[in-house]
C-alpha cells in the first residue's frame, strides 16, 4: 500500500486528507494539533496502513485545505469539528478510532460528544481535557480571553512566528538528531500565509469555549468509557502531565504511556506510537 493525498469538497471548501491502508481495516482518524497539518503523521501513517484505514485531514485553514479569510469564515472550534464530521461521513466511515493531538482534542471530542457510538476508541497525544492541563504558553491565551484588544492581540502574536513554532519541536527533545527542521519549515510556510494570523487570533480567542467544554467531555468519557491510549510527549511545556494524568480519573480502559520527547513527540518516537497503538487496539 501507500500513501494517498486527496481533497473533497465539504461546504464549498477544498479539504486536503491524507489516506493510507485497506477500507476494511478498522479506521483511524488522525486529526492534527497547531500548527501544523497533516504533516505531523508522515511518518506515523506507513507505520498504521497495514493494521488500519488512516485518515488524516488538514482543518480548514491549515495545511493544504482552503484557508479563506477571517472575515469571510467563522474560525471556530465548532465549525473545524463539523468539517471533519462532514469529512468522515462523505468517506462512509461510520465507527472509527480518533487520535488527537493538541487542537485535535477540541476538535475530536466535539466529535464524540455529538456520537459517542460512532468512537472505537481515543489515542490521546498531548491534548486536554482539564484546565490544569494547560501549560505556560496559555498565559496569551487566557490574557486574551480576558481582554481582547489590541495589546493582547499583539502579545498572542508571539505564537505564531518561526521562533514560537521551532520552540514547540526542540523543546524537551531526547533525540535532537531524529527532528527535521522539515516539520516547523512547513509548519511556518502555511503560518506565514498573508491572512493566517488573523485565522490563529480567532481561533486562540475561541479556545476559550473549548475550556468551558471540560466539564461536558468528562461527562462523556465517564459515561462512554471508550478504550483511550494515552501517549504523550512527557518533556512538553504547552500540556502539562497533569492534564494526561487527569484522563486516568474519568476512564477504566487506559494505558498511558509517557514518552521521552516533547509536544511534537512523534519526530522522534512514531515507530513506538505506532507499536503502543497497534498492541493496544488488538487487545480490545
Amino acid at each position: 500500500m501507500m500513501v494517498l493525498y486527496k481533497k473533497i469538497k465539504i461546504d464549498g471548501l477544498d479539504i486536503f486528507f491524507r489516506e493510507a491502508g485497506h477500507p476494511g481495516n478498522p479506521p483511524i482518524i488522525l486529526l492534527h494539533g497547531f500548527p501544523s497539518s497533516s504533516h505531523m503523521f508522515r511518518d506515523l501513517i506507513p507505520l498504521l496502513e497495514d493494521r488500519f484505514h488512516v485518515i488524516a485531514p488538514d482543518y480548514p485553514g491549515f495545511g493544504n485545505s482552503s484557508m479563506p479569510a477571517a472575515q469571510d469564515y467563522p474560525y471556530t472550534f465548532e465549525n473545524l469539528s463539523l468539517v471533519m464530521e462532514k469529512l468522515i461521513a462523505k468517506l462512509g466511515i461510520s465507527r472509527y478510532i480518533l487520535y488527537v493531538h493538541d487542537y485535535g482534542g477540541p476538535v475530536g471530542f466535539r466529535l464524540a460528544v455529538r456520537n459517542p457510538h460512532r468512537i472505537l476508541g481515543f489515542v490521546i497525544q498531548n491534548a486536554v481535557a482539564d484546565v490544569r492541563g494547560l501549560g505556560q504558553p496559555f498565559d496569551l491565551f487566557k490574557a486574551l480571553w480576558a481582554d481582547r484588544n489590541p495589546a493582547t492581540e499583539a502579545a498572542f502574536s508571539e505564537l505564531v512566528t518561526f521562533d514560537f513554532t521551532k520552540k514547540q519541536y526542540l523543546t524537551g527533545v531526547c533525540q535532537p538528531y531524529l527532528i527535521s527542521p522539515d516539520g516547523y519549515s512547513m509548519d511556518q510556510f502555511f503560518l506565514d500565509r498573508p491572512g493566517n494570523s488573523e485565522i490563529q487570533l480567532e481561533l486562540g480567542y475561541d479556545y476559550r469555549k473549548n475550556v468551558e467544554e471540560y466539564p461536558a467531555w468528562k461527562q462523556y468519557l465517564r459515561t462512554y468509557q471508550p478504550p483511550a491510549l494515552i501517549a504523550w510527549g512527557k518533556n512538553d511545556f504547552i500540556f502539562t502531565l497533569e492534564g494526561a494524568y487527569a484522563f486516568s480519573r474519568e476512564l477504566h480502559h487506559i494505558e498511558t504511556c509517557f514518552l521521552c520527547g516533547g509536544h511534537f513527540v512523534l519526530e522522534e518516537q512514531s515507530r513506538h506510537v505506532s507499536e503502543l497503538i497497534k498492541s493496544f487496539f488488538g487487545r480490545k
